[in-house]
């Protein structure tokens, strides 16, 4: 029983210290920006593209055809 609290206690402190320790282990470095992205323009079509299949499928699953059993 005390080798199980034992346990329990080490693994909680590691499971709390690790994004410390994480955090402290890769320092973030910036990179220089130079100029402006190219993909800006796209982003328009793909939010299009993304809401016209949003609609679609809830076009397709509202859709009131109700389908008979085929079967007697």
């Amino acid at each position: 029983m005390k080798f199980r609290n034992i346990v329990l206690a080490t693994a909680a402190v590691s499971l709390a210290a690790s994004p410390a320790i994480a955090e402290a282990a890769f320092e973030r470095s910036v990179a220089p920006v130079e100029g402006e992205s190219k993909v800006g323009g796209e982003s328009i079509i793909l939010a299009i593209l993304a809401a016209s299949a949003v609609i679609g499928g809830i076009i397709i699953a509202a859709d009131g055809d109700d389908d008979d059993a085929v079967s007697p």
